[in-house]
């Protein structure tokens, strides 16, 4: 079993590599934030599995908090893209700051 969560925590490794270039890419802001979501849930996971790979019952720890400051980054993202939607654009606007 051990050999399997060996071979998901590459995957998932990889999955982040792959990731990165949606975040080098773009094209949007909302396009990058949600990548950055993919490496955090990404990365929860990886932690997990090495948790019961390396049997480091701490890792568990370390993967909740970082769960929780993923969703609380996500939060703020929209907070910030919500406020930015309603507020009404003036003449002298440069364009849209979320591309």
């Amino acid at each position: 079993m051990t050999e399997l969560f060996t071979v998901l925590v590459g995957l998932l490794l990889l999955n982040i590599v792959v990731g990165l270039a949606r975040v080098l890419r773009g094209p949007s802001a909302i396009d990058r934030m949600l990548a950055s979501e993919m490496f955090s849930t990404s990365a929860v996971a990886i932690l997990l599995l090495m948790a019961f790979i390396l049997d480091k019952h701490e890792l568990l720890d370390v993967a909740l908090v970082l769960a929780l400051l993923a969703a609380l980054t996500v939060v703020t993202f929209v907070i910030r893209v919500w406020s930015e939607l309603e507020a009404p654009k003036s003449d002298n606007d440069p364009g849209d700051t979320l591309k």
